[in-house]
Formats: structure tokens, C-alpha cells, sequence
């Protein structure tokens, strides 16, 4: 029996499984036997995609077919490619679209043009509506609907649509609030009036549920999950007591955290779990007063700066923070005395981004006054503004995509140290400035910013600190060592020849879930070895660590 629903998206990433899918699988009710979910990856051949779908969804034979397509800023581009295709292999099919994407400024979208209908905001409640309208025969006449803002304690949670394959392979994402009180102009969550919370025990419900089916990774894409202590510190608990009745088991959980608010009932719950568990992403953005005022954001950033570091020295969670660059009224060098004042207490992680301009959100007031150019192509980076050159902000990308590779990637600790960190009088005094030199130089070597291997970037890294920096060559080698052997690669690059095992076992396994903060996990356990003594270690790589991307996809901006 062929479905007369089918919705559908292209991930990211095949590791990355809908939510918002499952939530409109999940509310369509009696409809709910007539529908299918089919995802994709953006790394598969469109022409792969639309034939999947179509047989999925059978021969036409007469009765409406629909297909819901969930539309995001990543997928856009090859999302209205996949649909003109469709619409030239199935004229009759009827496309729904629903998304972030297109949920604001969609008039004169090209894929808006080429759909039947759009549902713009929530959809859990309108698509299903829809859907019987299109069933029973009939056709709406409007082709944009409002989509209906409903009660959280009459949806229904998507999490059984989570299935066994979705649980052993893929990211489940969870929500125990939608919404966020605070106003941040470069992300849509400053279109909502407040947070909501869902019933607190229909949560820890879902969540027994999910653990009872063998799930150990949760990834919690609520913006604000320590807003309220009572019902943060209630998801804590839940887990710690799973972890103390299962310790034998692996546990992973990611959370999103508003980096000024830990007061201490939850810094006692936080000090509970051990290492490799906790993994919060915080949104620091910009440590610019002016700037924060302009773009309307509140950070107190003395208590932010003292949660970081008390989270850094006092427990085992992994940081991943947030920087954006491009910010209306940034400044270069305020940017860059923000990023070593955030480098300084020490995060595992500090995610650089080129500020985007999310179709809807109010940052769209400063483009004027401040020349905010940005690419019209998703994913609407800055290309310029009145205090950054377009040569500038490449500059910046370039850097970025170089720190992770190396720094946050958790495999060159040592060597990333000398690079920050090392007395030389051939590198200014700021952190940044030091990269910054090091990333020019590094582009200038290969201009490309992507295709390196662990070989190419230890011998990368061994030139510059020992020719441009002027280090002694013997303790540079020594750090590159440390590291290497640490990274499990099993290679040879030049500057290690002669100063390496014969390699006789594999690299150690990995999760697939987990790579990065086990990378920042077992370099820093093997730091205090011989191999690993010869360079200080890293700021922001001395305890148990993980992954390396945002938890949430289908927020699109968010803290960024």
C-alpha cells in the first residue's frame, strides 16, 4: 500500500535525522497510516532523489498524492532543483513546502513559484488540515497558510517516529521548549514572544521511552535550557539517574546553554557527571558592549566569563562556543580582542562564523546605516560592511576554516599551543593576530582551505613555526609528535621521519557520534606521557571533550 503523504528533506548529513518532520508525522492523526517519511542527504544525485520519492509514493492512480518538503537554509538551493525535477516527472503530485527557509520574505522565492502550497511558522496542526482538504478533493484557494501556533500540551511528541536504525545510527534531537525570551537580531528565535516549556512529564516520559529503546546519545536543540532551573535541573537528574543505575553505559547529552545564567542548583547537578558526557554549546557571539546593545542582546559578560571558567575548572563538560564575526559595529580588532578573551578561559571549542542574514530576522534594520552587503546565494553570508572590507571578511573565512581544522578539531593541541602561546619575537602578542599571520601565510602556501591531510598539516605547521616563527625546530618536532601519535593517523609526514613508531595496530576506533570530543578526550589523557610532555598543552584542550558541529541544524542561526 503505497502512502498519499510523504514528506520528506535533505539533510545536511545522513547522521542527521528531522524533527520537525517527526513532529508532523506525529500530529497527523487518523492520517497517520497514510503517511511515509523518506530522508536524503545533500550528498545524493538529485536525480536519485526525485525517482526515490515518486517510487515511494507508487504510480499515479488518480487520488491526490502529497508531498511535504521540510525547507531549510542549507537545502534550499538543491531543495528547488529537486522540485523543478519533480514537477517534470509528476505534474499532478501536489508539493507542500514548510520550513525556517521559507517561512518569511517567500514571495519571490523560485521554489515558492514552483509549489502548490506553503505553510509558513508551525505546522503541526495546518499541514494535517490541509491534508484532508487536499484528500477529500478539494483545493484551497490560498496557496500561503499561516500556520496555527498551538497549545504544547495538545501536540503530539514526535519521538516514536524516532526508529531502532534512527537510534543506533543517527543524531536524535530532542526539544523541552520551543521558543526564546531574548531578542538577538541575527537569529529567528527574536521573532518569538517568550519560551514555552512542554509538560515536564510528558518530557521525562519521552525520554525513558528513548532510553528503553537503547538510545545513549540526546542532543537538546532548546535555545534557552537553563532558563528555568526547575526544569533543566529535573532532565539533569533524569540522567543521573540512568548514569548511576547503567555507569557501565555510554551516555552523551548536548545542550544549549544562555552563558550568564548557572546558578548553583545546577552547578551541583552539572559537578555530578562524569567525563565525556556533558557537551554545551553557548552562544558568547560578541563581547562588544555597543555591539550587544545594537543587536539587542543581553549578556552580562562578567557572569559569563565566570560560568565559562568555572565550567572549564571545575567539571568534565565540553564547551563549544560561538563567536560571529561581521556583527553591525564590529570592529576587527574588538572582534579580535573578543576572541582571546574568550580563548582565555580555556573552551575546548570557539566555533568562528560569518554573520548571516536569516530571511525574517530584524538585523536587516542595520543595512544602512552600517552597509551590511550580503551574498543574495543562501546561506546570505556577510560579504562587507562599512568597517570590513570584502577582502577582510574573506580573510576572515579562510581563518576560520583553518582554526578548525586545527584547533578545534582537537588533533594538533601542542603544536596549535606554540603557534598561541610561544615567546617569540616574531609573532605579535595577540592570539588571534598570531593565527591570523599563520592563516595568511598557510593560503598563500596552497590557497585552498579544505582537502588537507593530518600529514599535510603537521609539515604545514612544522615550516611555519620553525622557519616564520623562529622556534627551535627540536621543540616544535617534539610537540608535532605528541600530537601526532595522539591523533591515530598513521602516516609519515616529513618533519617525523625517523621520530616515529613502526606502525603495527590500526588507529583506535571512534564512535561515529562522537569523534571530536573523543580526539580532545584522548589527547588530553595522554598529555602527561612522555611522548606528549614536550610543549604546553593547549588552552582549551585539557579535559574531556567531543564533536565538532552545531546540534542543531534546523535552527539555522540561532546562537550561531
Amino acid at each position: 500500500m503505497y502512502p498519499r503523504i510523504l514528506l520528506s528533506t535533505l539533510n545536511a548529513r545522513y547522521i542527521h535525522a528531522s524533527l520537525g518532520l517527526r513532529y508532523l508525522l506525529a500530529n497527523l492523526g487518523d492520517l497517520r497510516e497514510q503517511a511515509a517519511l523518506r530522508e536524503f542527504s545533500l550528498a545524493r544525485p538529485l536525480e536519485d532523489v526525485a525517482t526515490g520519492l515518486l517510487e515511494s509514493l507508487g504510480p499515479e492512480d488518480g487520488r491526490p498524492q502529497i508531498l511535504g518538503l521540510g525547507v531549510y537554509i542549507w537545502n534550499v538551493s538543491a531543495t528547488t532543483a529537486l522540485v523543478q525535477r519533480l514537477r517534470a516527472m509528476r505534474p499532478g503530485l501536489i508539493l507542500v513546502l514548510g520550513g525556517p527557509e521559507v517561512s518569511h520574505e517567500w514571495a519571490e522565492q523560485d521554489i515558492v513559484a514552483l509549489a502548490d502550497y506553503l505553510i509558513t511558522g508551525w505546522g503541526e496542526l495546518s499541514f494535517p488540515r490541509l491534508c484532508r482538504a487536499l484528500l477529500a478533493g478539494e483545493r484551497p484557494a490560498e496557496k500561503c497558510i499561516v500556520g496555527e501556533q498551538p497549545p504544547l500540551d495538545r501536540l503530539a511528541l514526535p519521538y516514536a517516529e524516532y526508529s531502532d536504525s534512527d537510534l543506533a545510527q543517527r543524531h536524535l534531537y530532542i526539544e523541552t521548549s520551543r521558543g526564546c525570551p531574548f531578542r538577538c537580531e541575527f537569529c529567528l528565535s527574536a521573532l518569538d514572544r517568550t519560551a514555552w516549556p512542554f509538560p515536564l512529564p510528558r518530557i521525562l516520559a519521552a525520554l525513558a521511552s528513548l532510553y528503553a529503546r537503547g538510545a545513549r546519545q540526546f542532543r537538546f536543540v532548546d535555545r534557552t535550557f537553563n532558563l528555568s532551573v526547575a526544569h533543566a535541573g529535573a532532565i539533569l537528574e533524569f540522567f543521573l539517574a540512568k548514569l548511576a543505575a547503567a555507569p557501565e553505559q555510554p551516555l552523551f547529552l548536548h545542550f544549549e546553554l544562555v552563558p550568564d545564567r548557572l546558578p548553583a542548583p545546577l552547578r551541583t547537578l552539572i559537578l555530578r557527571f562524569p567525563p565525556g558526557v556533558l557537551q554545551f554549546e553557548i552562544g558568547i557571539q560578541s563581547f562588544d558592549p555597543e555591539v550587544q546593545a545594537r543587536i539587542s542582546r543581553r549578556q552580562d559578560n562578567a557572569a559569563t566569563e565566570a560560568n565559562l571558567s568555572w565550567l572549564r575548572q571545575a567539571t568534565q563538560a565540553h564547551l563549544h562556543t560561538d563567536l560571529i564575526f561581521g556583527l553591525p559595529g564590529e570592529t576587527l580588532a574588538s572582534f579580535a580582542a573578543g576572541f582571546d578573551r574568550l580563548l582565555a578561559l580555556e573552551p575546548q571549542e570557539i566555533q568562528l562564523g560569518v554573520l548571516k542574514r536569516l530571511r525574517g530576522t530584524p538585523i536587516l534594520r542595520h543595512s544602512a546605516e552600517w552597509a551590511m552587503d550580503y551574498d543574495p546565494a543562501p546561506p546570505y553570508a556577510l560579504r562587507a560592511n562599512r568597517l570590513l572590507a570584502a577582502e577582510s571578511v574573506r580573510d576572515f573565512s579562510r581563518l576560520a576554516r583553518y582554526w578548525d581544522l586545527l584547533a578545534n578539531s582537537g588533533k594538533h593541541p601542542q603544536g596549535v599551543a606554540l603557534l598561541l602561546r610561544a615567546e617569540t619575537a616574531a609573532l605579535p602578542d595577540s592570539p588571534f593576530a598570531r593565527f591570523q599571520q599563520f592563516s595568511r601565510w598557510l593560503w598563500q602556501q596552497r590557497e585552498q582551505t579544505g582537502g588537507f591531510s593530518p600529514e599535510d598539516l603537521t609539515d604545514l605547521l612544522f615550516t611555519w613555526l620553525s622557519s616564520e616563527a623562529g622556534l627551535d625546530p627540536a621543540l616544535v618536532r617534539a610537540a608535532l609528535r605528541a600530537d601526532y601519535l595522539g591523533s591515530g593517523a598513521r602516516g609519515h609526514p616529513r618533519c617525523l621521519l625517523g621520530h616515529l613508531p613502526k606502525w603495527q595496530h590500526p588507529p583506535r576506533a571512534r564512535h561515529a557520534l562522537s569523534s571530536r570530543q573523543a580526539q580532545h578526550r584522548d589527547q588530553a589523557e595522554g598529555a602527561g606521557s612522555s611522548d606528549h610532555g614536550a610543549a604546553q598543552q593547549q588552552p582549551g584542550h585539557g579535559r574531556d571533550t567531543e564533536q565538532g558541529q552545531h546540534a542543531n541544524p534546523e535552527a539555522q542561526q540561532g546562537q550561531q
